[in-house]
């Protein structure tokens, strides 16, 4: 396996990926949801507002995550993990795990304080994540499924009761997400 930051140039690529993984598991209306999203964020990867890792074997993508900057009034580095992808082939081999993984120790050096993410609490607790309550750190939007709302600290400690609602990237500016 060979972990890599991946840039503009991989937005094909990575859009192909997400969108065949999420229609093989949630029908094709979401893997066009998902694929294009995507290919938005792809288009704006900037290693720092918007970032994404890959994982190859063998020279071909079969993981991908993106982190996205959540802009709050305090000065606090936060990002949203979001969203995720493993070549259907790939799956239940751990390789979601170690690229979560993979990605969250870049951001502690990158002196990152809190990662949120918003999905299904029982895989992404196996790395590290736990319920987030919206009194200590808000969604950017109006979730709809708060159980979901999930973060973790990398500085060590607790994650902190940050007030305000966060800015996200424009890719996520859009209900259907939340």
């Amino acid at each position: 396996m060979d972990y890599k930051t991946l840039d503009k140039s991989k937005q094909k690529e990575v859009a192909g990926l997400f969108t065949s993984v999420f229609a093989s598991s949630e029908g094709k209306k979401e893997g066009i949801l998902i694929g294009n999203l995507s290919s938005e964020l792809a288009s704006s990867i900037d290693n720092e507002e918007t970032i994404c890792f890959g994982v190859y074997e063998n020279e071909s993508l079969i993981g991908s995550i993106f982190f996205t900057r959540l802009q709050f009034n305090e000065p606090i580095q936060v990002y949203m993990l979001a969203p995720v992808a493993v070549s259907t082939e790939h799956q239940e081999k751990g390789i979601g795990q170690a690229l979560i993984n993979y990605g969250l120790n870049e951001l502690k050096k990158r002196s990152v304080n809190v990662v949120v993410t918003y999905g299904d609490p029982s895989f992404y607790s196996k790395v590290g994540f736990q319920p987030l309550s919206e009194n200590v750190i808000k969604a950017p939007l109006k979730l709809s499924m708060p159980f979901g709302w999930l973060g973790q600290s990398l500085s060590g400690g607790s994650i902190p009761t940050i007030n305000g609602r966060p800015a996200c990237v424009k890719e996520f500016n859009d209900p259907v997400y939340w």
